[in-house]
């Protein structure tokens, strides 16, 4: 019996999930259903529903009606909203965790509780608040050394972190005054210096399968300046590592995944089923965890999936049931590269209703996923965040990068990319960097 999948979410990690499914061999059936209509993910899909993705009620009713087999959430928010929950009481199995489980990500808190309660290491200093009581002391202790983080989900843009963002006491301050006065507590943390890198596995609850590393580009504009966004592009390197990274710091995030899944079974009394993704740092004194996020990257996950040579559909099942030990799961030996175009303006003020028009004809070797994307009147339109994302694939980062680039720059219109993400000075940069925090 074939599979009908449900994908919940409208973005282009979603569209990159459906494009993964679609390409199995074996042929599953895929309905999608999100609060905006993605006519990419439209095209592979028998059904596409619209509603709320964080009503459980909504999602669990679509999904029976249409008589889903499996469900792969797509963004944080359902999974905080337990939709997960919902369907799973509907007999529907999901890849993406419950709402206990997804607290990995929707609590700060709760992530640094957990690796301190079940001695994992990876753990910064650091001290969560619900009011500002004890704060400056905190402060003081770790003077332009600090990082802000508001407790809850915030799109990826509740950090704050000093030398980037925060450039005196009083900066701060208010930041934590803002934070309190709209009831979100926040986590203080010490600053660690060194390089970012996402590890992602999936997971079935107790087997865990490494995906290749790859480094986000979360600043809006070349040279790492401007605000911070969802994530402006990512690259990974054919041998699955970064040119930055030892493989005593891939083993040592790998084993930081195991832990955290055997620790949330024990925590939350349930398996953890999905995409554990691990935000890490290299570090002088080793590999630090950032923060974890309870679903794939966007934008790492079009990287990733565009290299999957597992059938994705297969893993996806082994997630569900459980047999995750008994699947081999292997990617691809190539580098990539993935820009987004985005409206200018974005991520503050941006141009919405631009229309978008696509290359006609791409190289073998690039992807395009759409995103932030509407129909109207058959032409595409931008409708305000991350636009178009093209991936390409080479023996080389390099090379990947040339084919990115030639691609996005036949996109034209009033919106801008980071022409810097992937490109030799940038690596050789990030090298250097690593070079310098490692002799330090």
């Amino acid at each position: 019996m074939s599979e009908t999948i449900l994908i919940v979410g409208s973005g282009a990690r979603e569209h990159a999930i459906a494009i993964a499914l679609a390409r199995s061999p074996q042929h599953p059936t895929l309905l999608c259903f999100s609060g905006a209509r993605n006519p990419g993910i439209a095209a592979l899909c028998a059904d596409y529903g619209l509603g709320s993705i964080t009503n459980p009620a909504d999602v669990a009713a679509f999904a029976q009606q249409h008589h889903t087999t499996i469900a792969v959430l797509g963004p944080e928010a359902p999974l905080a909203a337990g939709v997960a929950d919902a369907l799973w009481a509907a007999n529907i199995p999901v890849v993406g965790p419950t709402q206990s489980l997804a607290r990995i990500e929707s609590s700060k808190a709760f992530t640094r509780d957990l690796l301190a309660k079940y001695n994992i290491p990876g753990n910064p200093f650091f001290q969560r608040f619900e009011s500002l009581d004890g704060l400056e002391a905190v402060l003081a202790k770790y003077p332009h050394r600090h990082v802000i983080k508001d407790d809850g989900l915030a799109g990826g843009k509740g950090v704050k972190v000093c030398g980037d963002h925060l450039h005196s006491l009083d900066d701060s301050l208010i930041f934590c005054r803002e934070l309190i006065a709209h009831g979100h507590p926040f986590v203080v943390e010490e600053k660690i210096e060194g390089e970012e890198f996402s590890l992602m596995s999936f997971c079935d609850g107790i087997t865990l399968r490494p995906m290749p590393a790859v480094q986000d580009h979360k600043r809006a504009y070349n040279g790492d300046k401007g605000p911070n966004t969802g994530g402006m592009g990512t690259y990974t390197d054919a041998d699955h590592k970064l040119p930055f990274l030892t493989d005593a710091d891939i083993a040592a995030a790998q084993a930081i995944n195991q832990q955290v899944a055997a620790a949330l079974a024990k925590e939350c009394g349930a398996p953890y089923k999905g995409i554990l993704y691990g935000g890490f740092m290299a570090t002088k004194s080793g590999v630090k965890l950032i923060e974890y996020n309870a679903r794939f990257g966007d934008p790492e996950s079009l990287n990733l999936l565009t290299l999957l040579d597992t059938d994705f559909v297969a893993i996806c099942r082994a997630i569900v049931d459980g047999t995750l030990a008994s699947l081999a799961v292997t990617f691809a030996p190539l580098a990539s590269v993935c820009k987004y175009i985005v409206p200018e303006g974005y991520p503050d003020t941006p141009r919405k209703g631009d229309v978008v028009t696509l290359p006609t004809d791409l190289p073998s070797n690039a992807t395009l996923f759409l995103s932030a994307v509407d129909v109207k009147d058959n032409a595409l339109i931008a409708t305000g965040s991350r636009t178009v994302a093209v991936v390409g694939t080479a023996p080389t980062i390099t090379e990947a990068e040339a084919i990115c680039e030639r691609v996005v720059q036949q996109i034209p219109g009033p919106f801008f990319h980071r022409t810097d993400i992937g490109t030799e000075p940038l690596i050789a940069q990030r090298i250097e960097h690593m070079k310098a925090v490692r002799s330090a």
